[in-house]
């Protein structure tokens, strides 16, 4: 089992039925009635599933307790009309991690890698999302690789999204996550500064108490993730074993290679 300070944090990104055989990074949907099953499974555990702002304790030690972060990337409608009533079923909490000028358009991010056009919410969803109880993150501006960036157009895309989704969100947003999992020290100086709270990577690990908050690793949660495949990586060290393994083989944090979601 977990050591109890090691807390997954969960990454998702739509709630929905898979696109058809063949269809790019279909993997990253996950059906309802899986996700249905895997929350039930951890209530039944005795687990509570919690956004980042209600984790930070846990991470910072300073409360104690069978809890899990849930995060989704990108703001899809389907996780409000699908991912929303599950969670309420459960009692847990979630964050959403938007893309600010996007809200009511699509991922056009992935229009070049094949991938068909998924709604993302409006600003009426965002607040729907928060009214439920909820907590709106950031995903940037526009959702770029920001290491390619110049610094004062990353430092824009980081800071104005706060500001953006927090008009109209009508709530604190103090959760960043980096698009595609890119960033470098300085980008995490910039989270920071910018008044954020902690910030999720696409590393895949088991969060610890001694982790910067704002290069925090996540558990990854595809389509093809079995429910027993599921509960190894909460309930043991399998993530933790590959996070062990990356950080001895990969230089930390800074690749600004194409963006490569394909191990998700």
């Amino acid at each position: 089992m977990n050591n109890p300070s090691m807390i997954p944090i969960l990454m998702y990104h739509q709630i929905g039925e898979p696109a058809p055989r063949g269809t790019p990074y279909r993997g990253l949907t996950v059906h309802p009635r899986d996700f249905r099953r895997q929350m039930l499974w951890l209530r039944r555990l005795g687990f509570r599933g919690l956004s980042m702002a209600q984790l930070m304790p846990y991470l910072r030690g300073e409360k104690h307790g069978k809890v899990i972060g849930i995060t989704f990337d990108d703001g899809y409608c389907n996780v409000l009309d699908h991912a929303v009533p599950i969670l309420e079923d459960c009692g847990f909490h979630a964050t959403n991690y938007f893309v600010a000028r996007q809200l009511g358009g699509s991922n056009i991010w992935d229009r070049d890698e094949g991938v068909p056009p998924s709604p993302l919410m409006d600003a009426q969803g965002v607040r729907a999302w928060v009214a439920a109880g909820h907590e709106a993150g950031s995903h940037t501006l526009n959702h770029p690789v920001l290491p390619r960036l110049s610094p004062e157009l990353a430092a824009n895309e980081i800071r104005d999204s706060r500001d953006a989704l927090e008009q109209v969100a009508g709530a604190p947003v103090t959760a960043f996550c980096y698009p595609y999992g890119k960033f470098t020290p300085a980008l995490a100086d910039c989270v920071r500064e910018s008044g954020y709270d902690s910030a999720t990577t696409t590393a895949r690990g088991l969060a610890r108490p001694d982790d910067d908050p704002f290069v925090l690793p996540r558990v990854a949660v595809v389509r093809s993730t079995l429910l027993l495949r599921f509960l190894q990586k909460c309930l043991t060290r399998l993530e933790d074993g590959k996070r062990i393994r990356a950080e001895r083989t990969l230089p930390a944090a800074a690749d600004e290679s194409h963006p490569d979601r394909t191990s998700y």
